[in-house]
């Protein structure tokens, strides 16, 4: 074309969680059972949506309201139920004004970072959840700004290495916290958070915080919301339906505006993300007309707690299987339903492999991995999907030079779960070995 019509950001929105699965259903085509333990939807690995739900979402499709626009920032009564629900719990107080519903976090996400100046950078964890790494890098045409979160301390963020690269980066206005967090399943302390609040005062900063697993959490942590602690700096919370209920193809999300008033250069960003909303007109209406019957059933609190449960013990199993392999470090999961393994420094290569009897399938790998910059962990994961059909996503894509992967605690079914996890530990130590001598096959499922 006569000029160049790509954003300089485009390069940076890349969705490895979803890419992997192009190389599975390559895979599944030369005979390959796959294992999708990548991506986060309970719906796709078998959960089973309870009875009392599918009746509230059918009594509302038979509604004619249903079918029509609604407000912008989206129902009123729905709005006016989540300010009550947030106010009974203290902390900051909000308005339904102060809610702004989206089609999915996703979305949100991109409207959130895309209408930031582009100057105007947001410091996100490492690792982090990638459509929040990406997005902001795509606004802003640069790599992503970062602080790390500490796999030897469970995952929490390195408070003090946040404060020197706010300190030294002007171009830092705001801080995004994931919690529970995306990829690693850390919940994090109350006074971890506090001291994250005293930077963003002290540097004149906003919060954005991640909040979509807020219900998801076990092992005796409680996960407080920025609401409980944010104070009067300037902030939002990003919140959905898509995880607890759990209904992802409902693409119902909203955030939740804290201290506006506080300063009118936030103000006016808020401001920006309505009216960018209000070109769309609105988000989907019957989703957000499900969210107070949903919320209020008798049964929805002993779904939640089941799920807890579930979660609870599959994060377990796991970390008591995986820890016993050499050359790994991996924390327990205490929220939301994802656990992330790192692989020690030098424990990974370029000439491990692992057996792969189809030819076809072993020549897809060799083919992908060809590429001397390809990640270590991504090459152990196409192996490892290749030789026994897991699905994996490596840890690099989160935007870390960590190495290692994420998987998912939402296989429904224990014993196929702890068949998974076996297969798992197996194969991560062929491969670390792989490079010491003869490889060793692993059995892979093969599709009837």
């Amino acid at each position: 074309m006569r000029i160049d019509i790509v954003h300089m950001g485009a390069g940076k929105l890349s969705y490895e969680i979803r890419n992997i699965i192009r190389v599975a259903e390559k895979l599944q085509q030369f005979g390959i059972k796959v294992n999708l333990e990548n991506i986060g939807d309970p719906v796709a690995k078998g959960e089973r949506i309870p009875a009392w739900m599918k009746e509230i979402v059918a009594g509302l499709a038979k509604e004619d309201s249903s079918y029509g626009y609604c407000p912008t920032q989206g129902i009123l009564e729905t709005r006016e139920f989540l300010a009550k629900l947030n106010n009974r719990n203290g902390g900051v107080h909000i308005t339904p004004n102060d809610i702004i519903f989206f089609n999915g976090l996703g979305e949100a996400i991109t409207k959130v970072y895309g209408l930031l100046r582009s100057t105007a950078r947001v410091i996100t964890p490492s690792p982090t959840y990638t459509t929040h790494s990406a997005s902001e890098a795509a606004h802003a045409g640069q790599l992503p700004v970062t602080y790390p979160l500490d796999p030897s301390n469970h995952w929490f963020p390195d408070v003090v290495e946040l404060r020197r690269r706010v300190k030294y980066n002007p171009s830092v206005a705001g801080i995004l916290l994931v919690n529970p967090d995306n990829p690693t399943g850390a919940v994090f302390p109350e006074e971890i958070l506090r001291e994250i609040v005293e930077i963003a005062a002290e540097f004149d900063l906003f919060l954005i915080a991640d909040e979509i697993y807020q219900n998801l959490v076990y092992n005796g942590r409680k996960a407080k919301r920025l609401a409980d602690f944010i104070g009067s700096v300037p902030g939002l919370a990003m919140k959905g339906i898509s995880k607890e209920l759990p209904w992802p193809g409902a693409r119902c999300g909203w955030i939740e505006i804290y201290n506006a008033d506080k300063d009118p250069n936030f103000s006016r960003y808020v401001q920006s993300i309505l009216n960018a909303k209000m070109v769309e007109v609105c988000s989907t209406t019957l989703p957000q007309k499900a969210i107070p019957q949903i919320f209020l059933h008798p049964e929805f609190k002993k779904s939640l707690d089941e799920r807890r449960r579930r979660y609870e013990k599959l994060s377990g199993i796991a970390y008591d299987r995986l820890k016993e392999i050499d050359g790994v470090l991996v924390n327990r999961t205490n929220g939301a339903f994802y656990m992330s393994v790192v692989f020690e420094d030098g424990a990974l290569n370029n000439r491990q492999t692992l057996d792969i009897s189809i030819p076809e399938a072993k020549a897809l790998v060799e083919e992908l991995t060809s590429d001397p910059s390809t990640a270590n962990d991504k090459r152990f994961v196409y192996y490892l999907l290749a030789a026994t059909g897991i699905c994996l996503v490596p840890l690099t894509s989160f935007n870390t030079e960590l190495e290692g992967f994420r998987m998912t605690l939402l296989e429904p079914d224990e014993a196929k779960f702890r068949k998974i996890i076996d297969k798992l530990v197996t194969s991560i130590r062929v491969y670390l070995d792989s490079d010491k001598g003869e490889i060793c096959a692993v059995p892979r499922p093969v599709a009837p």
